[in-house]
């Protein structure tokens, strides 16, 4: 019998091969999978699992009742994850305490209180975990969007990342923005108060580099030496390229200690190279997490509070 615990992953929704590639990679034995629940041996902090049932176990039940009275003696918030018996779930759910998951307003602070998940692994057993890995529903972070002042939905990804990090650029500091166009990163920065040294190919939209503290370039992301620009506080790229050319320039970046953070989105083309993703997991103080707006992509996180041991 193993000796490692018993762990359920929530695949991002459409990534669950991605998902078992990379569990099987780092040697985690799989159970079973239903749906884009992964019920598998030890714990590994999967990139693609939007949530991490830390302490899944298994509990027979006899009926709709006695499956809620199990529930509700063990915490007062779940999320059902259905994955068969549809029917039979809704009516256990039915009688939980609902649970309020309206969007963020950006700025809100990540939820504070436990979150359980469950399901119905059969028609007489639940799979029950009241700790996980994300304080919100399947993981899934939703805000109140801004349909108005950004140029593009890619600033959600900053919103996401700030919330789950709770990390984020302070007024008056400097942030250099790689392949910026058309400036959805550049806004949420600037509107934080930080200075935005902002450069692409392209322009960025006019109202966007008309906002206090941004300084927009037309040139090449990878044109930009560290030695060139001196220290500046984050750096940051959501640039359309090949994940070991962005390898290399975070790594320069690092090198020259040229940077204090970096948010970095690691967009994969064809199919997923896992083995650049464990290079940026590898560079010390790193997170390597899909965000709920990401496509076929990763965002890296790299921050000195990270390195420095922090959050």
């Amino acid at each position: 019998m193993s000796s490692k615990p018993l762990i359920a992953y929530v695949a991002a929704k459409g990534f669950e091969q991605d998902l078992l590639e990379e569990l099987a990679l780092h040697h985690v034995h799989v159970v079973e999978v239903k749906g884009n629940l992964v019920l598998a041996e030890g714990l590994f902090p999967s990139a693609w699992a939007q949530n991490i049932w830390l302490e899944p176990f298994f509990q027979p039940i006899a009926s709709v009742g006695e499956a809620v009275r199990v529930l509700k003696s063990i915490q007062r918030n779940w999320k059902l994850h259905p994955v068969d018996f549809h029917r039979r779930a809704a009516l256990i759910e039915a009688q939980l305490p609902p649970v309020k998951a309206r969007p963020l307003v950006f700025g809100q602070k990540a939820p504070s209180s436990p979150l359980g998940a469950w399901t119905l692994w059969d028609h007489d057993t639940l799979l029950v975990s009241a700790k996980c890995s994300s304080a919100f529903p399947d993981g899934e972070v939703r805000f109140e969007e801004d349909r108005v002042n950004p140029p593009s939905r890619a600033y959600l990804k900053l919103w996401e990342t700030f919330t789950l990090f709770d990390c984020f650029p302070q007024a008056g500091e400097l942030c250099v923005d790689l392949g910026s166009a058309p400036g959805g990163w550049t806004w949420v920065l600037a509107s934080l108060g930080a200075k935005v040294f902002s450069i692409d190919k392209s322009p960025i939209e006019k109202r966007v580099a008309a906002m206090k503290g941004v300084d927009h370039c037309l040139g090449s992301g990878f044109g930009l030496e560290p030695q060139t620009a001196g220290y500046v506080d984050w750096l940051f790229s959501d640039m359309a390229c090949y994940p070991e050319r962005l390898l290399g320039t975070v790594k320069q970046w690092l090198e020259a200690g040229a940077a204090g953070n970096f948010v970095c989105t690691i967009k994969l083309q064809g199919a997923t190279d896992h083995a650049v993703v464990q290079a940026f997991r590898d560079i010390p103080g790193s997170r390597v997490v899909h965000l709920s707006c990401n496509k076929h992509e990763l965002t890296w996180v790299n921050t000195k509070a990270r390195r420095e041991g922090g959050k």
